[in-house]
């Protein structure tokens, strides 16, 4: 298949020379050519010169003409090549504006009647019939798209031809789409005609659909808003479908038969996680659609879907992913449905990606919320919260978020080292200039995060900044319940002269997050890699 601005297949197929030699021939027995002349020619060697030479000539009369046109365009291919279109096109393009539009006023209607008629069915049984309408699609298509002279110039024409042209995509959309045999590819004809082309294809979108991907691909780059909502119902329909119980029915026998027919004899739990198996594959596959698509539709079904604590980890985080920059940002109750999903108890794949769709929403719509969440008593959600505020945020907003971390209890050890590595991130000055009174006042909450930076970013230039907390007895936070919480770090024994002998060594105040957590992560780490939002040096700022 070659691209519209490709040369045609055919195009030239006369020579200048050829064509005389036709033209002195067919003058002398011009009167004796008849219908029967212009269907033999297309099956002999000189047929397409001589169907080329009948279109062009004005002494011929217009039906003959028309005939000739039809001729070229069902001449079966020749060593391979369609040349008849071709040929088509170059003849329309010699012949005169007004009497290229009569023949066109007469050829439409009948390319338009060969699109019209029903794709072939197969019988039980049987391999599928020809479709013979890829010739007249082909056709209608050069007509409509030629690079030279414009050949259907009449408005009515040119969009009556559309018309059944997307219709003949419809009809058999799946067979039609990456048929081998058509010179012009399906989402080429598609493209060209653009949004009308794809207003059918929700209807489509079917539970026997084999292409909702490429479907779902031609609505999301071509479709109106009207068309893809009409796609995005389409798919709930389908995901809706696919997690029943009338799926499991339907789908129960086919995976039997597949076994049989591979000599596979599953057990009965064995056969369980098979099915399972395919139904997650054919949800996510939905759910590829949906992201694609988009749709009020979409986002409700998958916030529904994502709340829902019976399906598994996994379908809810494809659930979120599927809506990734699909949520309204001025919607109230979008922020109140992801944020319902977030504060739940879900798992940490799932809070995940909930909270990666609120990072999308705009900040003043969403931190007070997430502020409020630094109450939760689950510190993962905290954790999650605080790091999506961070992420949204600005130096300007680091007083504030400070403010806002919870007393020591419960506050988790990977949280202060969390935000602290966040902090780097924070654009408009220099952390390391924020973050210096929050290392001496505030709350040990708010302390042991600003340390934190320290752990991932500082240096051996930094340690004399610290130096001065090893004997602060500050009570460090506390977290109990969850020994990935806990207020620990691992250090060299006393008097170890292997690297492998270790010891856990509890932290209970300031300076023992300095002292046994902090700076021996410091100490190993050479300014120049060393990182975070550093201000520039004097000589280097602009």
């Amino acid at each position: 298949m070659r691209s519209e601005g490709g040369k045609r297949r055919g195009a030239g197929y006369a020579s200048p020379f050829a064509l005389v030699f036709v033209f002195a021939a067919l003058s002398t027995v011009g009167c004796r050519v008849n219908q029967d002349d212009i269907h033999r020619w297309e099956t002999t060697a000189h047929g397409p010169d001589k169907l080329q030479a009948v279109l062009i000539h004005d002494k011929y009369e217009l039906p003959l003409r028309v005939d000739a046109v039809m001729s070229l365009v069902r001449m079966k291919p020749r060593g391979g090549r369609h040349v008849g279109i071709g040929v088509l096109v170059d003849g329309l393009t010699a012949v005169a504006p007004e009497p290229r539009q009569a023949i066109m006023a007469g050829v439409v209607p009948l390319l338009i009647a060969e699109l019209q008629k029903p794709p072939p069915v197969a019988q039980a049984g049987q391999p599928s019939p020809p479709d013979g309408s890829y010739p007249y699609k082909d056709a209608a298509y050069a007509l409509l798209t030629t690079d030279k002279t414009p050949l259907v110039t009449d408005e009515a024409l040119a969009k009556s031809l559309k018309q059944a042209l997307v219709a003949w995509a419809m009809a058999d959309f799946e067979h039609r789409l990456d048929n081998r045999t058509q010179t012009y590819g399906m989402e080429q004809l598609l493209r060209f005609i653009g949004a009308d082309s794809v207003t059918g294809m929700p209807k489509l979108m079917t539970r026997e659909s084999r292409r909702l991907d490429q479907m779902s691909t031609m609505v999301s780059e071509l479709g109106s808003a009207e068309t893809k909502e009409a796609a995005s119902k389409a798919l709930v329909a389908i995901a809706s479908f696919v997690i029943s119980d009338e799926w499991v029915k339907v789908k129960t026998p086919e995976l039997q038969a597949a076994n049989a027919a591979s000599k596979l004899q599953p057990t009965e739990a064995q056969f369980k996680g098979q099915l399972g198996q395919y139904q997650d594959e054919e949800l996510f596959r939905v759910f590829g659609s949906m992201k694609k698509v988009g749709g009020r539709a979409a986002v409700g079904f998958a916030l529904g879907f994502a709340a829902d604590k019976n399906q598994s980890e996994k379908r809810r985080q494809a659930a979120l992913a599927a809506i990734e920059g699909r949520l309204d940002r001025n919607s109230d109750e979008d922020v109140k449905r992801i944020l319902e999903v977030a504060s739940g108890d879900a798992p940490d794949g799932v809070l995940d990606q909930a909270f990666r769709r609120i990072g999308e929403m705009p900040r003043e719509k969403v931190v007070d919320k997430l502020y409020e969440l630094f109450k939760s008593d689950k510190w993962r959600v905290r954790r999650a919260a605080a790091g999506t505020v961070l992420r949204m945020s600005t130096l300007k907003h680091l007083d504030e978020f400070m403010s806002k971390l919870p007393d020591g209890k419960g506050f988790a050890m990977p949280e202060a080292l969390t935000y602290g590595a966040l902090f780097a991130d924070l654009k408009d000055g220099s952390p390391k200039e924020a973050l210096a009174k929050h290392l001496t006042s505030g709350s040990a909450t708010a302390r042991t995060s600003a340390i934190g930076y320290y752990y991932t970013f500082g240096s051996k230039a930094d340690l004399g900044t610290l130096r001065a907390l090893e004997s602060d007895t500050t009570r460090a936070p506390t977290c109990d319940g969850d020994p990935e919480c806990t207020w620990s770090c691992v250090i060299a024994k006393p008097g170890a002269t292997k690297p492998d002998e270790t010891e856990s060594k509890n932290v209970e105040t300031i300076g023992d997050f300095v002292r046994y957590c902090v700076e021996p992560a410091m100490s190993t780490r050479e300014p120049e890699k060393s990182g975070g939002n550093a201000p520039l040096p004097k000589e280097e700022k602009k």
